[in-house]
């Protein structure tokens, strides 16, 4: 996976501002990102709190590595 410039706080503050009625185009213009990349986060992190999107992006990571290891175990047994 991609890693991300950005940490669970700075996402969490960068929403933040948006709820707190900030134009999202200021948002993004301040924060360097775009309208799109923006949305995904809201729609991903909507109410989570930096910890709780720190594990999120940890079970995340943990996921994709056991589908690799089960994805190499299915390769091996064919």
């Amino acid at each position: 996976m991609k890693k991300t410039k950005f940490t669970e706080a700075q996402i969490a503050f960068i929403l933040k501002q948006a709820e707190d009625g900030v134009a999202v185009a200021e948002v993004c213009r301040k924060a360097g990102i775009s309208d799109a990349t923006f949305y995904n986060w809201r729609k991903k992190y909507a109410g989570l709190m930096p910890s709780e999107m720190r594990r999120l992006r940890q079970l995340e990571e943990e996921n994709a590595k056991l589908k690799r290891i089960v994805a190499d175990l299915s390769l091996d047994k064919a």
